[in-house]
């Protein structure tokens, strides 16, 4: 440290002294170009000055990390997939520790015996897709607490649905999830959202979790963060949302990989595939989720203060309190013509939709008339027969999208941000199926999205 110091103030005085050898060449020309270079000389002084610090900073904040990787090193401990998970796991699972004034106050709740809801929110992964519905983290959770706190009643709230990211999340958390009053929320979109759309996936993240924040019950969050295998993964940018209001993150992402690394396991011990933990895999979620909430329990005493700050968004959020307009929803104003039906099938996880299908599309069309400020759409993808639709927006083409999934994994339902304006309105959309003659094309809405 004593070197360090030592270094600024040699790189201060040479600074100091390099201005002054310019003020004395500048006292050789007139008083105009004099005062110039003074001012010039002060300010390029105060930007070296500024680096130099930012500079001992940044190696300050360097030396820590290494330490800090150090001493995770030097205390590794081998993991096997039978037994408990070991510090160092835990330790790299830690993305954020988050405030935790609103987790103590769930604990506390449960402990005292009292009824409370825990609810999750993500795509497939929480859904349980590689594990099943008992075997999943967000069951496996839950039981954990079930097991820590006996004497409470704990209702189990799954708000899963593959393939689908914080966009399609925010805009159904209300009638999915937070119509369900939890009391703590888990939020898992890390591996959907993507990067083709960061932006307004960061925007969706951050109104989700003020959506949730700000609900009624003013529940808890904490945010969880997955992978695939090659690492790809929207935790980056989620973290950026979640430290600026300081909620815990926990990353299995960090741990998988690290252990991963050391040659503890390999990915197919915890994945059939490219994204999906198997059983082990969703074991090691929830054991990272139970050892969080553990700590929180072993620190009730000092946890107080204020809870996390949202009174600034991270993000213009311009999707909270977002929602869908499904066939279910009471009193929407829709028109369909031509070959659009609607249906209560089931379709990628949600109920009902209006489908046009058939080798006549002509005057098929669906009209919904909306008071919005940001207009989106949920439509189908069809491993066969999708065709093309043309979306406009009060007679403006905004975008045309392709039901077409030929070749894929099959049929969900995709997402599509049509348009924003300064202040809500009233506004006309209308979805125009466009197929060929000689085929069974197929179209769907799932919803219409607004916020």
């Amino acid at each position: 440290m004593k070197k360090k110091i030592t270094i600024i103030l040699l790189a201060a005085a040479l600074v100091i002294a390099s201005a002054g050898c310019a003020n004395n060449t500048a006292s050789n020309a007139d008083s105009s170009s004099q005062q110039t270079s003074t001012t010039d000389s002060s300010s390029d002084t105060s930007e070296e000055a500024s680096k130099t610090e930012d500079e001992s900073e940044s190696e300050s904040k360097n030396e820590d990390s290494t330490e800090e990787s150090k001493d995770l090193e030097e205390n590794y401990t081998k993991y096997t997939l039978d037994g408990e998970l070991t510090q160092h796991m835990i330790d790299m699972s830690r993305l954020n520790e988050g405030n935790k004034v609103r987790v103590a106050n769930v604990i506390k709740k449960m402990k005292n015996g009292e009824e409370v809801t825990v609810g999750y929110i993500g795509g497939s992964i929480t859904q349980g897709t590689s594990a099943g519905n008992e075997l999943c983290y967000a069951r496996l959770t839950t039981n954990y607490l079930e097991e820590m706190y006996p004497n409470a009643k704990i209702n189990y709230v799954n708000a899963g649905i593959g393939a689908t990211g914080s966009y399609i999340g925010v805009h159904r958390v209300t009638n999915d999830l937070l119509s369900h009053s939890p009391d703590l929320v888990f939020v898992e979109f890390s591996v959907n959202d993507t990067t083709e759309f960061t932006d307004r996936n960061k925007e969706s993240y951050d109104s989700l979790l003020r959506t949730i924040w700000n609900s009624s019950k003013n529940p808890a969050i904490i945010t969880v963060a997955t992978t695939q295998e090659d690492g790809t993964s929207f935790q980056e940018q989620h973290a950026e949302i979640v430290k600026h209001y300081d909620l815990p993150m926990i990353s299995y992402r960090n741990t998988i990989l690290d252990t991963i690394e050391h040659g503890d396991i390999t990915w197919k011990d915890i994945s059939g595939d490219n994204i999906h933990p198997n059983v082990p895999g969703h074991k090691i979620v929830a054991q990272l989720l139970k050892a969080y909430i553990a700590d929180v329990d072993a620190n009730l005493d000092s946890i107080s203060g204020d809870e996390s700050d949202f009174s600034t968004p991270a993000t213009k959020a311009g999707f909270e309190n977002g929602t869908l307009l499904s066939p279910s929803t009471e009193g929407i104003d829709v028109t369909a013509t031509g070959s659009f039906r609607q249906m209560e099938n089931q379709f990628g996880g949600f109920n009902g939709m209006w489908l046009c299908k058939g080798t006549d599309l002509s005057d098929s069309a669906l009209t919904f008339k909306v008071n919005a400020k940001n207009i989106g759409l949920l439509f189908g993808k069809y491993t066969s027969n999708g065709c093309s639709a043309e979306i406009y927006v009060d007679d403006e083409l905004v975008t045309t999208v392709s039901a077409d999934f030929t070749g894929g994994w099959g049929n969900y339902v995709e997402c599509v941000h049509l348009k924003s304006f300064d202040t809500a309105g009233d506004h006309i959309v209308k979805i125009v199926p466009k197929g060929s003659a000689d085929s069974a094309n197929v179209f769907s809405v799932t919803a219409l999205t607004i916020a």
